[in-house]
């Protein structure tokens, strides 16, 4: 091949992008694994926007890299099976939706990078040696934000007028659980607030927690934040609603499955920023180097039927403030 010939090619394939690069490479692409401990319906929108993000990036699914994506629905004993079958297919990146998922992958590999959009607790369960340097195989988006616990009280007191007792729905054998339980549990023994908890770890188990609560006459109940309950969310908000519980959720998915109110933050960006630790990771950017991030927004939704259908009068200050408000 003549130099100037050469060097034309030099330049024709500096001009392409690098999702395009990867397509003509030979050999398969890049695969990458969502493992979810939710559901397909719940987790659709958090999958739509992870494409958005690798789109964005020049990636397309099936252009670019492939996706298998395995669902426990819920039932979390499923999990370590569905980790060892995603395992053996060697791929090139987890996607955890979840913490959940992520312990369950790195109990099983220390190479594999590991993308969580929705990290808690990283440091305390061992998955990383700290925010700014994980190191390992494991990074992602901590949407757990300590004192947001405190927050969602403080609506729950706003929306139920004389709260003397709170319920807390709980799923601690999810490892975002307990942090959230304790500081609730905290602050409402400072504000002399009663606090009824009922653990769940089944989604059989939610309509008679959720009896438990009514039952023991609770004035609000806080939903915690976990992969099991955001699943559940349809079925949460119908029984609360049967049972006349006004419920306070971190995410505002509940919300528009039904519940109250919300505050926390919007589940669909961690997951869209999800896709720029991928991209790094597939260029070449070990895990490890890639710091942890942080939300800086949060969300709060309204659900103003639900509010209704209980006999609240959701103050018109709540309204205003409210970013996202379900008529």
């Amino acid at each position: 091949m003549r130099r100037r010939e050469f060097m034309a090619l030099i330049g024709a394939a500096a001009m392409v992008r690098p999702g395009d690069a990867r397509a003509q490479a030979p050999g398969r692409r890049p695969l990458i694994a969502w493992l979810s401990g939710g559901a397909p319906k719940m987790s659709a929108s958090f999958v739509d926007n992870f494409l958005r993000g690798m789109r964005e990036l020049g990636y397309v699914e099936g252009r670019d890299f492939d996706m298998i994506y395995r669902y426990t629905e819920g039932q979390q004993e499923r999990l370590p099976a569905l980790t060892e079958e995603v395992i053996g297919l060697r791929p090139d990146v987890i996607l955890a939706p979840a913490v959940i998922g992520a312990v369950a992958a790195r109990k099983v590999t220390s190479t594999i990078p590991i993308v969580s959009p929705a990290l808690a607790d990283a440091v305390h369960l061992g998955l990383i040696a700290n925010e700014a340097r994980p190191g390992g195989n494991v990074t992602g988006i901590e949407p757990y934000v300590a004192g947001l616990p405190a927050k969602q009280l403080e609506f729950a007191r706003e929306v139920a007028s004389g709260v003397s007792r709170i319920g807390l729905l709980t799923n601690l054998n999810d490892p975002k659980a307990p942090p959230q339980a304790r500081e609730l549990e905290a602050l409402a023994r400072t504000l002399e607030i009663k606090t009824v908890s009922v653990d769940v770890n089944l989604p059989a188990e939610i309509d008679g927690a959720l009896q438990q609560l009514a039952s023991e006459r609770v004035d609000v109940a806080i939903v915690l934040q976990t992969s099991l309950l955001l699943g559940q969310a349809e079925r949460i908000a119908a029984t609360a609603l049967a049972k006349r519980l006004p419920t306070v959720y971190g995410y505002r998915e509940h919300v528009l499955a039904g519940g109250l109110i919300s505050y926390g933050v919007d589940l669909r960006w961690c997951y869209y920023r999800g896709a720029s630790f991928v991209d790094k990771i597939l260029r070449g950017t070990p895990p490890g180097d890639l710091p942890v991030e942080f939300p800086t927004k949060m969300v709060l939704a309204v659900n103003l039927k639900t509010a209704k259908a209980l006999g609240l009068d959701i103050s018109p200050t709540l309204i205003t403030r409210a970013d996202e408000v379900i008529e």
